[in-house]
This record gives structure tokens, sequence and C-alpha cells, in this order.
């Protein structure tokens, strides 16, 4: 949160991140609030940073805004001065000075980097001052303590992303139903041997539908 004007804004998401086996999966709401004022209903929460790497936002769209808008600079840049894709680690790496050099006044944003490269998949958590922490399977916004219940249950490491999707799923739309800020609809994006990928609408519906089958035979 921000104090403004002697006035709390509150800043909501709920994201997730996996790693399985053979690849990533990064998940999102699109609900964008400001305090109680649902500002819009399909915002943008996941972004491609290249073929091989991606990342999820939440807190202030802006300040967030500016991170991916910088990765995506100098992940180019890497590309070009070294003839190959930029590894996560240092991606994340990147992420991490930037946020910390910024410390005295933070950028309110907290973000997720995964992918793959040549040491294999990767996500690491970033919070507003630089911490650099990499996981198998983490969530972050204010839905994040509902999505975790789901996760330490349900995910289990070496699973291939198409047995994690219908998890990352049901994560998400829990935390939608018990976390006002986190809502209306999701988005999910999977990065494999092919590259970055963000699934259809079609594509969602199905994996849904697999999650409601699921529950039915618990």
């Amino acid at each position: 949160m921000r104090e403004i004007s002697n006035q709390l804004v509150l800043k909501g998401t709920t994201t997730i991140g996996l790693v399985c086996n053979d690849g990533i999966i990064l998940s999102s709401d699109t609900r964008v609030t400001m305090g109680t004022f649902i500002a819009h209903k399909k915002g943008k929460k996941i972004y491609k940073i290249d073929d091989h790497v991606a990342m999820t936002i939440s807190g202030s769209v802006a300040d967030a805004q500016r991170l991916v808008d910088i990765l995506v600079v100098n992940a180019r840049l890497y590309k070009i001065s070294f003839g190959r894709p930029i590894p996560i680690k240092s991606a994340s790496r990147l992420l991490s000075n930037l946020l910390f050099s910024s410390r005295y006044y933070p950028l309110i944003a907290q973000v997720i980097v995964g992918g793959i490269d040549n040491s294999g998949t990767h996500i690491f958590s970033l919070d507003p001052l630089g911490s650099l922490v990499e996981e198998k399977c983490v969530a972050t916004g204010s839905g994040s303590p509902v999505a975790y219940g789901v996760l330490e249950d349900k995910y289990r490491e070496g699973t291939p992303t198409s047995e994690m999707l219908p998890v990352a799923v049901h994560a998400l739309q829990a935390a939608m139903k018990r976390n006002s800020a986190s809502g209306d609809s999701f988005d999910l994006a999977v990065i494999g041997k092919d590259g970055y990928r963000e699934l259809t609408d079609e594509e969602k519906a199905n994996i849904a539908e697999t999650k409601s089958e699921l529950r039915r035979k618990e």
C-alpha cells in the first residue's frame, strides 16, 4: 500500500507461478482496482519479455509496467550483445538491483519472473525492495493467502504443465472468490520447449471444466 494525501490506496491482485518438468506456468486474474473502485475488468498482468521468459505484475500498475519496459529492452540488448537469450536469473537480478536502488522511494510492485534457459526451468519472486527468491511454487498479491491454501495441497514438483494447469486455475479461482480485489476473469501463459504461449479463452474454459471434474471426484 502507499499513503497519498493521508488516504490509503490498497493494491490488489492474484498472480501465480509454477515450475513443471517441461516448462513453467504463469497465471493471474484480470481485475484492476483503485482502493474499493474497480478501475478495469480486463487488465493485463502477464507480460512476455522474450520467447523464453515472462513476468507477472502486482501492485502499482505504473511502477510494475516501468519494470516490464526496462526488462524487455535489456533482454533485447543482451541478445544483441552476446548472441544468446538472457538467462532467467540474470533478468531477475536486473530487476532486483533496480528495485533495491529505488528503496528510499520504492516502486510498489511485486513480480514473478519465470522461464527456461540452458540451466533449466526457473521462477523467481521479487518484492518491492529487491529481495530475490527462487521458488518452485509461488503466489503474489492480496489474494495470495487463499491461493496458497490450494497450492500447498495440490502442487507437485516434477509434474507436466498439462497436469498443473488445472491446479493453477483452481488456486486462482479460489482467490478470486474470497478476495474482492481479485476477480472478473483470468489469464494463463505457458513457457515450454516451443517458447512463450498465452492460452486461448477456449483452452482456459476447458481447463476450468477439468478442474471442476477433479473436484467432484475428490
